[in-house]
């Protein structure tokens, strides 16, 4: 479920790696690229792009690409005794309790689940693949909360496994450009191109009744536990993500790799990582290593990663990615200024023309109020909806911001 760039460049070339098994692949946002997959036999390529230079990768193992609206195949496949599994790649807004009759992610596997209930019984395992902490039992969550008939429940409940995962690698919007260097280097012009960097991580913890794929052949690691992973991920990488997004768009900057760039983000960064780290259970020269990495992966000129790609959906990145360190030094009474820079950044982006979040139509009118700070953050965390002295120090920052930056971001008001 999910067909997008990051599937591609992540599950897919992991399930490559392992040709005894293969995709039958979903996507509800894009009709015209099951269509192009299934004129190419659902073969496409993977450019990697490094500081050496270019190189292609064709993957082909999507056996099946399917619009969202082929919903009798969408029920039969997974319904079919044959399929094992069910990655979900559908981005973190999804994994909510749809409303009754709503078309959502969730709504159509419950439907698909339901069918396999009817038909079979067959265990299957569930594996999110999105950013979200905890995204296993989030999604058991979910399910508890929507399947409401006792049998399918239960059913649900002991025999539809949910695995846990932290993913990682960079997928920038794949330009015309792209398409043209893979034909210069291949001879073949793929309009289902996706552009990624070399590096990727894969950890997945749980159980598959039904066997999974050898994904270890391509890196994969099977643990016991993924907290570690999970929060060295979201605070260090993720995290300097959604700050570099908010306050290089507030600055003038386009892609990661320039507000990277920017010394006064740099710092920033590097003052959030200081702030982060000191909550991991992770050995210093492990976190120096992983960020020097991450200098290197944010720094790479050839991977144009759009910082308006990363600051969309706020409202359901902040709470996982900046919320919890934030809570912890307000806890030992500090005021990191990394994050009240980072938030005050946030709301200048939901101030601005071109905000892209699933809480918009919620958000953006309370962002722009005399007090846009107590108004938003109340929204998405109560407790710190009420903390007077980072309000008033988001609310500064805010202001300063607006006043530096406006006119070179030509885009707040």
């Amino acid at each position: 479920m999910g067909l997008g760039a990051f599937h591609r460049a992540h599950q897919a070339w992991y399930t490559a790696a392992d040709p005894a098994w293969g995709i039958a692949a979903y996507t509800f946002r894009n009709t015209e690229l099951p269509r192009l997959l299934t004129r190419q036999g659902g073969l496409f390529s993977l450019l990697v792009r490094d500081e050496t230079g270019d190189r292609v990768d064709t993957v082909g193992s999507i056996a099946r690409a399917h619009p969202g609206a082929d919903t009798r195949q969408w029920l039969a496949d997974v319904a079919s005794p044959e399929v094992a599994l069910i990655t979900l790649t559908v981005t973190e807004a999804a994994y909510t309790v749809p409303e009754p009759g709503a078309d959502s992610a969730v709504s159509r596997l419950v439907a698909g689940l339901l069918g396999r209930f009817h038909a079979n019984a067959a265990p299957i395992t569930l594996v999110p693949c999105d950013n979200l902490p905890d995204n296993g039992e989030v999604l058991r969550s979910v399910l508890r909360k929507v399947c409401r008939q006792p049998a399918f429940a239960e059913w649900v409940e002991h025999e539809v496994a949910i695995a846990g995962t932290v993913v990682d690698r960079i997928t920038p919007a794949t330009t015309e450009r792209d398409v043209r260097t893979v034909q210069e280097l291949t001879g073949l012009r793929d309009q289902a191109t996706v552009v990624t960097e070399p590096f990727t991580e894969w950890q997945i913890a749980g159980t598959f009744p039904r066997g999974r794929p050898a994904w270890e052949r391509a890196g994969a690691q099977i643990v016991d536990d993924l907290g570690t992973y999970q929060r060295r991920k979201l605070w260090i990488l993720n995290a300097a993500h959604s700050l570099l997004a908010y306050t290089g768009l507030a600055r003038g900057h386009t892609t990661v790799a320039g507000a990277a760039g920017d010394p006064v983000l740099g710092e920033l960064t590097e003052s959030w990582w200081d702030t982060a780290a000191a909550y991991l259970p992770v050995s210093p020269a492990e976190i120096s290593d992983y960020r020097r990495r991450l200098r290197d992966r944010f720094a790479a000129p050839g991977i144009r990663h759009l910082l308006s790609q990363i600051a969309a959906d706020g409202s359901h990145k902040i709470p996982a990615r900046i919320l919890p360190v934030l809570h912890r030094e307000r806890a030992r009474g500090r005021l990191p200024h990394s994050a009240v820079t980072g938030l005050a950044a946030w709301l200048a982006y939901l101030r601005g023309s071109d905000v892209r979040d699933t809480r918009a139509a919620e958000l953006v009118p309370l962002a722009a109020t005399a007090n846009p700070a107590q108004r938003v953050l109340t929204k998405i965390d109560p407790a710190l909806g009420d903390d007077r002295e980072l309000l008033a120090a988001i609310d500064t920052e805010l202001r300063e911001l607006r006043a530096s930056s406006g006119a070179a971001a030509g885009s707040y008001r």
